[in-house]
């Protein structure tokens, strides 16, 4: 599944590495949105497979940030 940005901002961090298992709600990036620290959590089940930014990376809203299966 391809996550997307919700807001544009900034990628501050990755809480989770390519590979990694991950379950609902686990927080996958950290970004920065508005001055506030946003997390971006995984809306299914399973594991990281790519990233499609990387930090200090600003996106749009709507952008694919990361792919979990």
């Amino acid at each position: 599944m391809e996550i997307k940005s919700r807001v544009p901002g900034k990628i501050v961090r990755f809480e989770k590495q390519v590979g990694d298992s991950v379950e609902v709600k686990d927080v996958l990036i950290v970004m920065e949105a508005m001055k506030m620290k946003q997390l971006v959590p995984s809306p299914v089940a399973g594991v990281v497979k790519e990233y499609k930014v990387q930090p200090g990376d600003r996106v749009s809203a709507g952008q694919v940030i990361a792919v979990v299966e």
